[in-house]
């Protein structure tokens, strides 16, 4: 909205050309976004209290949660309002982008809402396993065949490559599903790709900080790869595909890095709320949105490889305490505890360590990712 009012304001405020520049809006989306969760939390933690949507320690959980009070849930009520609005104000409105990337973000806020008020009210589980995963799997769905099926919508430059993705550390090097005839394929990546950052940042919020701080980092390196990528200039020096429009999607994750800092001001240690699926799904949900209108799904791989390591250790811990149980009739754990941060909690080290830590190797993650275009 202030992109196209700076547009038609140039003409008679010389001043107002600084808001078509997309650093300036992708800068005052993370601004906005940060002071958004700052004036919300309060209210939004004084009504998840009283609505009592409250989250109890697990009496199966790790032996440091068994002590914390309870406290509301829900608290993707603060990040998501913050990051639509943002990006709705700061974005540019005549791009498919824009409007994607929202969808999607909202959509799967809508499906952990739903799961997080079915689980914090009168004592039930939550959406069922299987139908969380039909929406996840519906909005990949939806995505991929408009990809797949109208990619001009995006952009003449997308639909050239739309069923490729880009290789880390290769110069102009793709991997492209469609000359060995599995171009539908791609449509299942898509899929693959939503329903598993989803997930996986779903699983990573089980510390207080640890999942916003986490995706706060690799937001910052999505918004470089979106700027580049939709930067003629550059993309060409860097030897990465050129993808007007994409550079948009920068304000989108700026808006999303303030998002992450000003709920942080609410959920670091001791967290007076917790995010909730309707925070964990709509933020792993944006990321691999991003990441599939830029052709960055693998460099996603890349960065966001501690969420791949925490859904992997919960496979591992589950696939082969089943096989034990049925070869030894008992069954056997790899790590102490899954998802993975919990097994060094359960070693005894405090939350602000795993958390500082694991914040570290997220950081270094980033730094190797951005790292592999000059390699490239």
């Amino acid at each position: 909205m202030i992109y196209h009012l700076s547009v038609h304001l140039m003409v008679y405020v010389s001043g107002s050309r600084v808001m078509t520049y997309i650093t300036s809006r992708a800068g005052a989306a993370a601004v906005l976004s940060f002071f958004i969760c700052i004036f919300l939390g309060p209210w939004i933690i004084n009504k998840m209290t009283l609505a009592g949507y409250i989250d109890v320690p697990r009496q199966d959980g790790p032996d440091a949660h068994k002590h914390k009070p309870p406290t509301p849930s829900l608290g993707g009520l603060i990040i998501l309002p913050a990051i639509l609005l943002s990006t709705l104000l700061f974005a540019r409105l005549d791009l498919a982008q824009t409007w994607v990337v929202a969808g999607v973000t909202a959509w799967m806020g809508l499906i952990g809402l739903w799961d997080d008020m079915l689980k914090k009210k009168a004592g039930k589980k939550g959406l069922i396993p299987r139908n969380k995963l039909i929406g996840q799997v519906t909005a990949g769905l939806v995505i991929g065949v408009l990809l797949f099926y109208a990619p001009n919508w995006i952009s003449p430059e997308f639909a050239a490559i739309k069923t490729a993705t880009t290789v880390p550390f290769l110069k102009n090097s793709y991997l492209n599903f469609a000359p060995f005839g599995w171009g539908i394929l791609y449509i299942a990546m898509i899929v693959v790709i939503i329903t598993g950052t989803t997930n996986s940042a779903n699983l990573t919020d089980g510390i207080d900080g640890l999942a916003a701080g986490l995706v706060g980092i690799v937001a910052v390196g999505m918004a470089i790869l979106s700027y580049v990528s939709g930067h003629a200039v550059f993309s060409k020096y860097l030897g990465i595909v050129y993808l007007p429009g994409s550079g948009e999607l920068s304000v989108f994750c700026a808006a999303m890095v303030g998002a992450c800092m000003g709920f942080l001001w609410w959920n670091g240690p001791p967290a007076k709320i917790y995010m909730g699926d309707v925070g964990s799904l709509a933020l792993g949900g944006g990321l691999a949105t991003v990441a599939i209108l830029t052709k960055k799904e693998l460099f996603l791989f890349v960065m966001g490889g501690l969420f791949v390591m925490e859904s992997v250790s919960v496979l591992l811990q589950t696939s082969y305490f089943k096989w034990t149980r049925k070869r030894y009739g008992q069954g056997r754990r790899i790590f102490k505890m899954a998802p993975y941060h919990h097994h060094f909690q359960q070693l005894g080290w405090p939350d602000d360590r795993v958390v500082v830590r694991f914040w570290i190797i997220g950081i270094i993650l980033l730094f190797l990712t951005l790292t592999s275009f000059k390699v490239r």
